[in-house]
């Protein structure tokens, strides 16, 4: 084991002196969570690269002297400082302190996934002329807006060798923050934290809409259609205006951001109308590799008052009429936000306490283990727990709870709860800050459930159905059955649909943990695209497979994708391979991965070899 005291001398860096930093709030919670984080850990905190391998790992098809001319090109173009070479031992950190040299929760192994070389543009126009040289030297560049996105392959580029345009790092402003349009502009590397923070410096009454932890880029979230949990749960619903390098170095402003503002002005429209006039162009700009955004426009809600509660549900097999009853309430906007139903596994995997704790035996943890545990906590023997929050004015809110209490209460066994009839430690809390706007550190402590703690999500789209997510619980358990995986599933209810999150959690020092997690996954895309369902997200890894499920009309969808792709970056530079799609330079060449595929690298056999 590790002694994790010499890792913990500097505390986890603060904001605002990091941008990407933990404000003074949350501070003894941050160093509490990565205390526990490291006490978890087998791995060494720093990893030796791999003996005689020439450093850095270079882009495909680029030689040591191309690339070494190209570096000191740029260099000289934006500065020596920001073109860092990858050429250091690894180091996997944790979410506050994540590398954006690799992907933290390696799947394959931990240098699979490398990048050559970090680079840091402080602007727009250093943006563009990044891309300019990079088409100049074809080598392949992966923005990232902060790296946070773990799970989902976090800093990674697709291909191993490519180098990352990390925009987070210098470019981190709150741009505008209008109180009476209630909206704001925002860069890149602004995180959920900074933006709250910001906003709560004006003393505007506004609130922010976060995600379960609030480290991540705004701009990131909604690019990629992430989702939060106030009514503005839905981040990219929720913006408004976009500032986009193309692949080939032009700057477009999309919506109104199209018309000139008065003397050289921002258009006052920007960040009120999202469509301005002709084709509709910002959806094009997320999920895939068209474009990189530098700038982005956001809604934020005015502050009003609220209730979060719980109801936990007694058995097992009463989550299809739990769907049934949550259906009409979400579509009539009974519920009020974007609630969660949850496996009441996760009540104990919140406690922070690893999974020896409750369980010290071979496979999943048992049902009836599970049930023994839940019963002494303040949710009780239960099987499901839901979490939702109302708003709005005493008696409009009374009347929703009133609603929600009757609909509810016909389900046999249900209890609701309130805030305060909890501990202050119970996850209800959290949820109460992040169901107002609130970001927090809380969703990390279910990592602790294994050594080494890391994650896959599988996330599938179903209809507010019991019978349709009922089909998507029986395979996910299935395949967790037969890999010997627990199920954390959780599904996040908008009004027609849920987005079924399933998090697998696995320990990345044990090859046959990450193995067992891959392959389930793969299993579980292949099962639910056979019944009809698809995945709004995935790992990088996945993402050919995941893509090559949207196949109606042989492959439609992907055919236009490829021809925007041509069109937009005839050289292949922008994220190649990034949600599946691939430019002609890489296309059909070995680097798609899809079920079945037993290489052990994302690399081409060819060139792995």
């Amino acid at each position: 084991m590790t002694d994790i005291s010499s890792l913990l001398v500097q505390p986890p860096p603060s904001w605002p002196e990091k941008y990407s930093g933990i404000p003074a709030r949350l501070a003894d919670i941050g160093n509490q969570t990565r205390e526990k984080i490291y006490a978890g850990r087998s791995l060494p905190r720093v990893a030796p690269r791999k003996q005689g391998e020439e450093l850095p790992v270079l882009p495909p098809d680029i030689t040591r002297e191309r690339f070494n001319e190209a570096v000191a090109e740029l260099r000289k173009e934006i500065g020596e400082a920001n073109v860092e070479l990858n050429d250091k031992p690894l180091v996997d950190g944790w979410y506050m302190e994540h590398p954006n040299t690799h992907d933290a929760f390696h799947i394959l192994e931990q240098d699979d996934t490398v990048s050559s070389a970090t680079i840091y543009p402080g602007s727009t126009e250093e943006v563009q002329t990044t891309v300019r040289w990079a088409n100049k030297y074809l080598i392949p560049i992966y923005p990232i807006s902060m790296g946070r996105n773990l799970g989902y392959g976090g800093a990674a580029p697709r291909i191993r060798g490519a180098m990352v345009l990390d925009l987070g790092k210098r470019m981190n402003k709150v741009l505008k923050i209008d109180p009476d349009n209630c909206s704001c502009l925002v860069e890149p590397g602004v995180s959920y934290f900074a933006l709250y923070e910001a906003v709560q410096a004006t003393g505007y009454p506004l609130w922010i809409d976060t995600p379960d932890l609030g480290g991540g880029s705004v701009l990131g979230n909604a690019v990629d259609r992430g989702v939060g949990y106030t009514p503005y749960g839905d981040h990219f619903g929720c913006h408004c205006g976009m500032e986009v390098v193309l692949p080939t170095g032009e700057v477009v402003r999309t919506g109104m951001g199209a018309l000139p503002g008065k003397d050289g002005e921002d258009n006052p429209c920007w960040q009120s109308f999202q469509y301005g006039y002709g084709p509709y162009n910002d959806g094009i700009f997320t999920q895939s590799n068209f474009g990189i955004v530098t700038k982005m426009g956001f809604w934020l809600m005015p502050a009003t008052e609220h209730t979060s509660y719980l109801i936990t549900f007694r058995d097992e097999d009463q989550y299809p009429q739990i769907m049934q009853t949550i259906r009409p309430l979400a579509i009539n906007k009974v519920l009020g936000n974007v609630p969660q139903l949850r496996h009441v596994i996760q009540e104990l995997a919140v406690t922070g306490k690893p999974k020896s704790h409750f369980y010290d035996g071979e496979g999943p943890i048992p049902r009836e283990v599970i049930r023994k545990w839940a019963k002494d906590m303040p949710c009780g023997d239960c099987s499901w727990v839901f979490y939702g929050t109302v708003y709005g004015p005493d008696d409009f809110r009374k009347g929703q709870l009133d609603i929600i209490r009757r609909e509810f209460g016909k389900i046999e066994g249900s209890r609701l709860m309130l805030p305060e009839k909890l501990p202050q430690d119970h996850y209800l809390h959290s949820r109460v800050s992040v169901c107002s706007g609130v970001p927090v550190l809380r969703e990390l402590d279910w990592l602790n459930w294994l050594p080494n703690g890391a994650h896959l999500f599988f996330a599938p789209i179903a209809p507010t159905s019991g019978e349709d997510v009922k089909k998507l619980f029986e395979l996910c358990r299935k395949r967790h059955e037969e890999y010997g995986i627990d199920l954390f599933p959780t599904l996040c209810v908008a009004s027609r649909e849920s987005h079924v999150i399933v998090n697998l959690v696995y320990d990345r020092s044990s090859p046959a943990s990450k193995k067992a997690a891959y392959d389930c996954l793969r299993a579980m895309i292949s099962d639910a695209a056979a019944g009809g369902y698809g995945e709004y997200r995935t790992h990088i890894l996945f993402a050919d497979q995941v893509a090559n499920t949207y196949n109606w009309g042989g492959g439609a969808l992907m055919k236009l994708n490829e021809t925007l792709k041509d069109a937009l970056d005839p050289n292949g530079i922008l994220a190649p391979g990034r949600n599946g799609i691939w430019p002609e330079r890489y296309r059909g060449k070995g680097y798609e991965i899809f079920p079945g595929d037993q290489r052990t690298s994302s690399l081409p056999p060819h060139i792995n070899a």
